[in-house]
């Protein structure tokens, strides 16, 4: 057993900080992402036996994860609301920051799956479009396209919120 746990705590920490973005940005609008992460690193260590390859170890949580948001979904008809701050005592940059990653990742949560994906891998995680191709089992044609049609309608989003915020007293 403690092999085990020495063995999953080195494979994780190089890999926390991407894992950490990518639960965020695919969280969003459905549940918190530390319980995201916290749910897929405890199905992640108590089914470790069947990872095959070590270094496919980050796909692998990306794969757990994928599949508690789905059945998130499946299960849950309302929306959680994002975390309360833990400090309301925020200087006024931070939180027009954090609106506008709020205002990104709920505009990324109406993209189609794969361009959300793709995006989300490349943008936010900083994978390659080969690394992502290989994990999705598509062509690296078929990521870039799906790059720059979510990034075009990623723009059209973003620039909906923009214009009506302009409205807005």
């Amino acid at each position: 057993m403690k092999e085990k746990k020495e063995l999953f705590m080195l494979l994780y920490e190089p890999v926390h900080e991407s894992f950490e973005r990518f639960c965020k940005a695919r969280a969003y609008g459905h549940m918190p992402f530390r319980d995201l992460m916290q749910d897929t690193l405890v199905i992640a260590f108590s089914k470790f036996e069947q990872l095959k390859q070590n270094e496919k170890f980050l796909y692998y949580l990306f794969g757990i994860a994928t599949r508690l948001l789905a059945n998130q979904r499946r299960k849950i008809s309302t929306v959680y609301q994002n975390e309360i701050p833990e400090s309301i005592h925020f200087l006024h940059a931070e939180a027009e920051r954090k609106s506008e990653i709020d205002h990104l990742y709920k505009a990324l949560s109406f993209l189609p799956t794969d361009q959300r994906d793709a995006l989300i891998y490349f943008e936010i995680v900083g994978f390659s479009v080969k690394e992502i191709a290989f994990f999705q089992k598509k062509s690296e044609m078929a990521i870039r396209q799906q790059l720059s049609r979510g990034r075009q309608k990623l723009l059209v989003l973003l620039q909906e919120k923009k214009e009506y915020k302009n409205i807005m007293p």
